[in-house]
């Protein structure tokens, strides 16, 4: 069964999620205090957090940037009343994998749990590398060469998840489910957009396309630089 960590400071929101996950058949524990959920971290293994931002103890991204140092591959979904598009990239930039605004309806929070726990587990190295495309997990950055690559948040998620999974094929439907999680639009070509702009910028650095199509597979990225 998933264990979940739900960390949030309202008492009564942090119970009304963990019950409601427990409806689901989650195995749910509960922190009110980001400190106090550092030290769960270490006693218990989670499959997912659950992390407000305004924590008693320790702040939400402090601890989100523990989790991604020290366990990289804890799915972590941020739950926030910071609206901010700023807030909102902060938190993906440090390595949540989601982030839902305050308020929101729990059959989305359910919808975006599944997702999560659904993805195929990855296992985050500190640094993939994938010929001369260097990814670091920690730090959230790519780099050709040594030279960093100016990416959208959304180009970045794509070429992230093409190198966790390199060599292998990956639908347009698996990408969209990644990428853009609950608000993904099966019927949309948002994935087709952002991989050719992808393929122009990774052409102007590296002088050709690592980027593979096969019809009814998908994408993947090859290591290989050509010869």
């Amino acid at each position: 069964m998933m264990r979940i960590l739900v960390v949030e400071d309202e008492k009564l929101l942090c119970n009304g999620i963990a019950e409601d996950l427990e409806l689901e058949k989650y195995t749910v524990d509960r922190c009110y205090d980001g400190a106090d959920a550092y030290e769960r971290l270490f006693v218990e293994p989670y499959d997912l957090v659950i992390l407000d931002l305004n924590l008693p103890g320790m702040d939400g991204l402090e601890l989100l940037r523990r989790i991604r140092s020290e366990q990289p591959e804890l799915r972590v979904l941020i739950l926030s009343a910071r609206a901010q598009l700023s807030d909102k990239v902060a938190g993906l930039d440090l390595g949540a994998d989601d982030y839902l605004t305050k308020p929101f309806a729990l059959e989305e929070l359910e919808a975006r749990v599944r997702t999560l726990l659904r993805r195929e587990f990855v296992q985050r190295a500190p640094l993939v590398q994938a010929g001369p495309l260097a990814l670091d997990t920690v730090a959230r950055e790519i780099s050709v060469r040594g030279d960093p690559l100016s990416l959208t948040p959304r180009e970045f998620a794509i070429l992230e998840q093409l190198m966790l999974c390199q060599g292998r094929w990956l639908s347009q439907e698996a990408l969209m489910e990644h990428v853009w999680e609950a608000d993904a639009n099966p019927f949309s070509n948002a994935v087709r957009m952002h991989i050719s702009s992808l393929r122009k910028k990774l052409r102007d650095k590296l002088g050709y396309d690592p980027i593979q199509t096969k019809v009814g597979q998908g994408y993947r990225l090859t290591g290989e630089e050509p010869i």
